[in-house]
């Protein structure tokens, strides 16, 4: 029964931790989307997806 009791007091020192974790994650992943958005957006880039698009609009069927 001691087990038990000791059981959940750790669990509940460890919640905290978890949301931080998810925090981090999201600002990690929102970092990463707004770099992605400007490598995307670049002129470089833009052409190159264009280029793409135009040749398989264009293709043989």
């Amino acid at each position: 029964m001691w087990a038990l009791a000791g059981r959940g007091r750790a669990m509940r020192r460890d919640t905290g931790m978890v949301t931080s974790e998810y925090a981090m994650g999201l600002i990690a992943a929102v970092g990463f989307a707004a770099l992605l958005y400007q490598v995307l957006t670049s002129g470089q880039v833009r052409a190159a997806l264009q280029e793409l698009v135009e040749k398989a609009l264009h293709g043989q069927f």
